[in-house]
């Protein structure tokens, strides 16, 4: 198994699914064999306020939760840039969602991924989806877990929603397309 060390904070509104997406990369982190930890933050308001939540992926045992300098931040919006940009390490990487996020980043020691998850999910035809290509760009850019993973958590996930595990999964394809 290689070595992982990874701290990750997922950032958006409240309804953009940034809570499902850090249980995501937090079940395929688990799920691909490695130590896990998950802490969710909501803000006053659910839907339409800020959220975010820190995810842990490493080979050794974690102490904490709490994510105080990530090596990736998945932004959904421009508030979530303005308050998570300073907290990715130096030589960290940024996947920002250009559709919300319209100002340029202003770290120039990052790398950075600029995508429109937004359009993309509108699209494929369902704007709720543009968080699992977030975790397509996130496991094409890292290599922390694969495709086969994401799309065994969908499914599982899923539920009885089996209806949404389609859409999801081509999803995840079209965030590994748009890094590729």
């Amino acid at each position: 198994m290689k070595q992982v060390n990874e701290s990750i904070i997922c950032a958006g509104f409240g309804g953009q699914g940034i809570m499902v997406l850090g249980k995501v990369i937090a079940e395929a982190g688990m799920l691909a064999g490695f130590n896990v930890t998950w802490l969710p933050s909501y803000g006053a308001e659910v839907r339409g306020g800020t959220a975010h939540s820190a995810i842990k992926i490493s080979t050794k045992a974690i102490g904490s939760p709490y994510v105080s300098k990530a090596d990736v931040a998945i932004v959904m919006n421009g508030p979530s840039l303005d308050k998570f940009e300073k907290r990715i390490k130096e030589g960290g990487l940024l996947i920002l969602n250009t559709s919300l996020a319209t100002d340029s980043p202003k770290r120039k020691d990052i790398e950075i991924i600029e995508v429109p998850l937004t359009d993309e999910a509108i699209g494929l035809g369902n704007v709720r989806v543009a968080n699992m290509i977030a975790a397509g760009v996130l496991a094409k850019a890292r290599g922390i877990f694969s495709e086969k993973i994401l799309g065994e958590i969908i499914k599982k996930m899923a539920g009885k929603k089996e209806e949404l595990i389609p859409i999801n999964i081509k999803a995840v394809k079209r965030g590994i397309e748009l890094v590729s």
